[in-house]
């Protein structure tokens, strides 16, 4: 698996998941645990992990959520959505 996104909103995870779903790509939602057992300040975000053979049509559905490119959003979602040069996203942690 690898990871989609990573975010702290609720809405977000939940339209994300949804649409997913819809579409017939498996998705998990990693470190909703870990997020409710620091109190659900947002300190932790969630992962939302995809395999790797849909990532084409994952990222397609990722690119329609609503707000994606507002400049409210946190930069490790921005930083997870930085496109490498095929398009894709690049993995967290590459620069």
């Amino acid at each position: 698996m690898i990871e989609l996104t990573r975010t702290n909103d609720p809405v977000l995870l939940s339209w994300l998941t949804f649409h997913l779903e819809e579409a017939g790509v498996d998705c998990v939602v990693f470190d909703t645990h870990t997020s409710i057992l620091e109190g659900s300040i947002g300190a932790i975000p969630r992962r939302v992990m995809i395999l790797e053979e849909q990532r084409a049509d994952a990222q397609r559905i990722l690119e329609r959520a609503p707000g994606r490119n507002s400049p409210n959003r946190g930069s490790e979602e921005k930083h997870a959505n930085e496109l490498d040069n095929t398009g894709l996203p690049k993995p967290v942690g590459t620069p």
